[in-house]
């Protein structure tokens, strides 16, 4: 079969290659791959600066952004043929720490878990794959158009889920919520916010295309100003920082409403300094209570949450956001990112 792998830590040798079929262990579901995301993790570790092939080998199978259909299915696993499944990405390390134990291996302690398609297990990159049932989520049929964004949701989900258990250490009642950022993880964690019941702002730089349509479909306000400038207009109760922009984290820090929650999901670069005032953030966090976390990955109750969410959206809005589709044999060119796409995907199929 076709697989799109590579030799970590080595820029430019992305490739779709023949591999072997996968043969299903023991509890495996065997799956027809139908979809893979893209996203700015598969073009960091493409580009050499990070990944880790499977102990013994020298490729890797890249993706983690998975949706497929169940072949086969073992007997008592809750499983059945054509059933629609994403494979969830993290596993705890082999002597897991008291988290992973927990099965809350998104919050390890110790990181020796591994991940699909980025630390020493195989992507769901390829046309057919095997997943433990375990760590397989059954979605809505109705999905499939979509349900390759699952992943990205579930980043969003695991941050909610953080943030109302953050709130909920007092009286908790957000009214508003600022997301930074338009990309997928922002869209979707506007999207669960609308869900909520809140009023949900977005902050990016593009000032036309699709991503002020998709805020403005959702109900939600567009803008391209400052975080202060939408602070002074709509004093947010919440933000999730979704762009990793050094300027944006520390302006998060810095605008909330009293007992705000700033919630960190974008990953900066290193050896970018910026200039601020540490005492004045540091009074107004401790005399507002407010809090700041940062959150990444997820675990099987963060998927379960993500396919009620996506269950529950638009269908015609999902698909919105994707906005760039490959098939396979042009995996190469759909890792190239364009500033003005929201969702590139790979077909599978």
């Amino acid at each position: 079969m076709r697989a799109l792998t590579l030799v970590p830590l080595q820029a430019g040798s992305l490739a779709v290659t023949d591999v072997p079929d996968p043969v299903p262990g023991p509890g495996e579901l065997l799956v027809d791959g139908i979809a893979l995301g893209v996203c700015g993790t598969d073009r960091e570790i493409a580009a050499g600066e990070y990944g880790w092939a499977p102990p013994g080998e020298e490729r890797l199978i890249l993706g983690h952004e998975s949706l497929g259909r169940v072949i086969e299915a073992p007997a008592g696993s809750g499983f059945a043929a054509g059933d629609l499944v994403v494979g969830i990405v993290r596993r705890p390390d082999p002597e897991p720490c008291q988290a992973c134990a927990r099965d809350e291996f998104d919050m390890c302690r110790n990181g020796k878990y591994v991940e699909r398609g980025i630390k020493q297990i195989h992507g769901y990159g390829s046309q057919r794959w095997t997943v433990e049932a375990d760590y397989a989520v059954r979605l809505d049929p109705g999905l499939e158009s979509v349900g390759v964004l699952m992943e990205p949701t579930t980043i969003v989900a695991k941050a909610w889920d953080h943030i109302e258990r953050i709130g909920n250490r007092a009286w908790f009642g957000p009214e508003r919520v600022l997301i930074t950022g338009a990309g997928p993880i922002g869209l979707l964690a506007a999207l669960l916010g609308v869900q909520r019941g809140l009023e949900v702002h977005v902050l990016d730089r593009a000032e036309s295309g699709i991503k002020p349509k998709l805020v403005q479909d959702l109900g939600a306000t567009y803008h391209t100003g400052s975080i202060p400038d939408v602070a002074r207009q709509a004093p947010p109760d919440i933000i999730i920082e979704a762009t990793g922009a050094p300027e944006l984290v520390l302006a998060s820090m810095d605008n909330t409403a009293a007992a705000g929650i700033v919630c960190l999901t974008g990953v900066s670069s290193m050896g970018r300094q910026v200039s601020f005032d540490v005492g004045a953030v540091n009074r107004d966090i401790v005399l507002e209570n407010d809090v700041i976390f940062g959150s990444v990955n997820a675990n099987r109750r963060h998927y379960e949450m993500g396919a009620d969410a996506l269950a529950k959206a638009d269908r015609s809005w999902l698909e919105g956001l994707i906005t760039r589709r490959h098939p396979l044999e042009e995996a190469v060119e759909a890792l190239a990112g364009r500033s003005s796409e929201v969702k590139t995907v790979i077909d599978l199929t």
